[in-house]
Order: C-alpha cells, then structure tokens, then sequence
C-alpha cells in the first residue's frame, strides 16, 4: 500500500481575542512576560477554529473541502501550507506543496511578471531549469503575454490570479492547495483551472481544495471533506457529502447593501434584500436548481408615489442581465404611501445553470422612464443542484453551455 500524500492527524488550532497570540510573540515579549504579573483580560477569549481533526489523503487524490465561513477550511489549508502551526495534533505532508491561498500570494508588486515567476518559482523550491521548461505554458495558461515585462503591482485581480494559478500548478508540486481564488477569474478561466487541475490530479499528484462553488467541487474531487464548528462533519464520496451540507445548511438570506451601486431620486429607497424559499415558510441562502424561491425586497418610502413599479434582474458575473421582471409589465402599479414596507417576489422557474449571480432591484415613479431607488449587484446568489435532482453537476456545468437551461422536445428522425 502506497504512502499516503498528506496525513492529518487530530489537529487542533486555538486563537485568543484580545490578547498577544503566544504564537507569534517576539523572544523579548516572551521574556517580558514571563516576568510580568498578570492578571486575566476579561475581553480575553479563547476560540478553537479546528478541534481534533483526522484524516488522510492519498496520492493522486483531490480532495474538496466544504462548510460554511468559519468552519476551519483555510485555517486548516494554512497548517498545511506551514504559514501557521497547530496547536495540537500534526500534519504530515510527502512532497513539495504549491499553495494558492490568497491573490498574488509571493508575488513583488514592483517585480515584472516575468521577474515574479521566476520569484515565486524558486518560493516553490523549484530550479531555474524546471521553472525556464515551464515558463511559455505559464505565459500562455495566464494570457499575459502582452504585460510580461510589466510590474505586477499594475496588473487586475484577475491577471494577478490568472499567474498565481498558472505559476502553481505548472510548477510540478507534489501538493497543491487551492483555497477559493477561482472565483476571482472569469467562467472560461474557472473551466481552464478546473481542466489542469484534473490534469495535476491525473499525474499522480494531489489537490486540495476549498471552494464555496459546490459544482466545482464535485466536478474535480472523488471524495470530500465536510467542516463544522472546526470538527470534521463527514468524510467520503463528494456527492454524499455535498449532499449532507445542503441538508445541514442553516440560511443567512440577508443580502449586504452598504457597498452596492445605486442612483435614482430618493423618493424612495431599498433596505434589505432577503431569499426565502417559494412559499415563504424558510429563509434560504442557496437556490436550488430549477426550484422556485422568492427575494422580498424592504424599502421605505419617502414621498408618496402614486404610480410606483418594482422591478428585479438576475445578473451574471460580469454584470449582464440574464433575464428582467416589472411590476407594470404585468399591469400592476402601486399608489405607496410614506413609511416603511416590503413587496415579495417570486421567480417561479429558475432556468439558471449552478454558479453565482448577483440582483439587480429597482423602484421606478415613472415606469419604462426613470427610478427613484435602482441598486445592481447584491448579493453572491449561489444556485446549485439539489440532492433530487436527475442531472450530475458535472453535466450542468461542462463548460459548452450558456447560463440557461431550456427544456426543449425532440422528435423521431423522419426519413425523406
């Protein structure tokens, strides 16, 4: 039986708020205290984000970890990418590990592109031959040919996690850890790493993977990992345990509006954006796949609007509109009156592929015109396929489809 590639065993990490974390205390604060009489902080507090977690991971292997924010995933990526260390228990890694935990992670900002690769090559503890034998692949997988020769520090996001990617996952690791940066890329960037990273798998190597995006996960890892509260939840096949999370999810539908775009008059204005299931009995923060739900959208008025519409728009990614709906394209206009209130809406057949989206709202005073309230962008709405559903993930998210999913009817081959 083969070496297992990275063995996890009953590892904890604890964190103090409001205090020096001992860990990364200097040797002269370590004196110091050692001398210093001190009395307990009341605003100190002990948090474990990781609680005697065990598992092991086999070469060749990728492996997906899920849970909600705050359930240990990265805490855990970073002790095996060694930036921190546990507080109990150990990690055992056989191999060289390329880790991708935030953009542009051991890049120069002053550096040229060109300059960087070698930079974070050598970080990787590769030779200059292995990184010069892979340097046209990372140049093409990145498509930054035309800022090669460019400092970093002036490239976007998504240039700077196009190179991040290509760098680690060209660069033979034995390991590669990958926490959620492909969400900065656009949808035919996520197929591309999603394709090498099977290609790095299929070498005999191994991922590990953090991803919110469930459809990724499935697509890319046999057997994944599910946290929470810092424990592991389950372990096994991706589809059981994706499964299991769904089942286990507890809603967060408010959506955030303190950063959104938003112009209009002001006669009236959009509070809060929230998701429930169709009938309004649940809150939700994923939608299912071609499963009705229902966004309530507060506002609160501030002049009487005698002739107001409510409009909403499903937007992509890159901020397109997917599909719209108004109020007066129906024939129902509301006379508002001053004060607080909400207006629900719900979308009854949601023809959208699994991947994230965003809202655009609007309240208009003069329908087809203008707005006096109009906000694009909320929200991370995040749809994914139920555990009820006929059609594998992997299917629904192939990369040769648009957004939507049609149904259509086809008839028998007629001979002429």
């Amino acid at each position: 039986m083969s070496t297992p590639s990275v063995v996890i065993d009953n590892v904890s990490k604890r964190f103090r708020i409001g205090a020096m974390r001992p860990d990364y205390a200097t040797l002269r604060e370590r004196i110091a205290g050692a001398f210093r009489f001190r009395k307990e902080d009341p605003e100190t507090r002990e948090i474990w984000a990781l609680r005697d977690v065990s598992f092991q991971i086999e070469q060749g292997e990728a492996l997906g970890l899920i849970g909600h924010n705050g359930a240990g995933k990265s805490t855990l990526l970073k002790i095996l990418s060694r930036i921190t260390e546990p507080t109990s228990g150990e990690a055992i890694l056989h191999g060289r590990v390329a880790s991708l935990l935030e953009v542009g992670t051991g890049f120069h900002p002053e550096l040229t592109g060109r300059e960087n690769i070698f930079l974070n090559g050598a970080i990787l503890g590769m030779t200059r031959a292995e990184i010069r034998k892979n340097f046209d692949a990372i140049v093409a997988f990145a498509e930054i040919e035309k800022f090669l020769d460019t400092p970093v520090k002036r490239y976007s996001s998504g240039m700077y996690v196009r190179l991040a990617f290509a760098v680690a996952a060209h660069l033979t690791p034995e390991i590669l850890l990958i926490d959620e940066v492909l969400a900065v890329g656009d949808i035919e960037f996520q197929r591309r790493c999603l394709g090498r990273m099977n290609e790095v798998a299929r070498s005999g190597r191994t991922v590990v993977f953090v991803s919110h995006n469930l459809a990724s996960i499935e697509t890319l890892c046999r057997k994944a990992v599910l946290l929470a509260g810092g424990r592991v939840v389950e372990y096994g096949p991706a589809q059981e345990v994706i499964v299991r999370y769904l089942a286990a999810r507890t809603a967060t539908a408010r959506m955030d509006l303190s950063a959104v775009e938003r112009d209009g008059e002001g006669k009236a204005r959009i509070l809060s954006v929230e998701l429930f299931d169709r009938d309004a009995t649940a809150a939700i923060d994923v939608v299912e796949f071609r499963r009705p739900f229902r966004v309530r959208i507060g506002y609160e008025v501030h002049e009487r609007l005698p002739n107001a519409s409510f409009g909403l728009a499903l937007l992509g990614r890159d901020g397109s509109r997917l599909f719209l709906s108004e109020t007066y394209e129906v024939g129902r206009v509301f006379d508002l009156e001053t004060g607080p209130a909400s207006i629900d809406v719900a979308v009854v057949n949601p023809n959208v592929l699994p991947g994230v989206y965003h809202l655009e709202l609007w309240i208009s005073d003069a329908p087809g015109v203008s707005w006096t309230d109009h906000v694009r962008m909320v929200g991370n709405i995040e749809v994914v396929v139920g555990a009820d559903t006929s059609r594998s993930i992997a299917t629904l998210t192939s990369g040769m489809r648009g957004p939507m999913f049609v149904d259509t009817e086809w008839s028998a081959p007629r001979v002429r």
